[in-house]
């Protein structure tokens, strides 16, 4: 809106210089006022016309035929900008500042954990995970290779308080058998992207999430975040979306 408001202030200011550069051409305006050619820029830019300035020279008219073919089209861009700005909906999807290694369902696991702080569902919800690390080629090639990560759940019908997502490290998964430090050097990063739809607009919301080695959390999960109120309702507590305790640590390598 800032942008707009200068936009059309030193649009205004241009066109009072040029009408003022053809001389006396406006017709109820005093012919050295930069201020009476100002205010007759602002009534043709927004068409609004009061009847009480008009242009009365050639040179005058062109500038007013040109002027009224920016506005026409400047209004029209700025509403459409305006419109999708404003209607379009803010994810508010939170994911979990770290995530975890360690066991579930006995099994080595990566958990990361999301939070829903919107006021209603996100329905048809899809969630991927991509494993990003540098690599070589057989050639001797570096590249950054992406790997994407299999989820024990990777959508749900509707998403209304939080998920924990499970990436189960088989021998499939390119984090088997990887400590932190092996992940370390070759700069390895996670990607968790979400996309859903607005149960009230039904718009689509996308929210993402890079996770880097730092962010990793061995031997640890993620604490308990559900409960019920008074009234029995489901609740969730979103202060502890990003707490951990200790846990077992994957079992396929040594702890780092």
């Amino acid at each position: 809106m800032a942008l707009v408001a200068v936009a059309y202030l030193l649009l205004n200011l241009l066109f009072a210089g040029l009408y003022l550069a053809g001389g006396d051409g406006i017709e109820g305006a005093r012919a050295d006022s930069f201020a009476d050619a100002f205010f007759f820029s602002v009534e043709t830019l927004s068409t609004v016309g009061y009847g009480v300035r008009s242009p009365k020279t050639a040179w005058a008219n062109a500038l007013v035929t040109l002027e009224v073919l920016l506005g026409l089209l400047g209004f029209a861009l700025v509403a459409g900008l305006v419109f999708a700005k404003f209607s379009l909906p803010s994810s508010r999807i939170a994911f979990s500042r770290v995530a975890c290694l360690t066991t579930f369902d006995g099994s080595p696991a990566l958990l990361l954990r999301m939070a829903n702080h919107r006021r209603n569902y996100v329905v048809e919800a899809q969630l991927r995970l991509t494993f990003l690390e540098d690599s070589r080629t057989l050639e001797g090639h570096s590249m950054r290779r992406m790997r994407d990560l299999s989820l024990v759940r990777s959508s749900s019908p509707f998403f209304n308080l939080s998920w924990t997502a499970v990436h189960l490290i088989d021998q499939e998964s390119p984090l088997y058998g990887r400590d932190l430090e092996s992940l370390r050097g070759t700069e390895a990063q996670l990607l968790a992207s979400f996309v859903g739809l607005d149960a009230s607009l039904s718009q689509t919301i996308h929210a993402r999430m890079l996770y880097s080695v730092d962010d990793l959390r061995w031997g640890a999960r993620f604490v308990d975040i559900m409960g019920t109120d008074g009234r029995g309702r489901r609740t969730v507590d979103n202060r502890r979306l990003h707490e951990t305790t200790p846990a077992p640590p994957p079992s396929y390598a040594s702890e780092s």
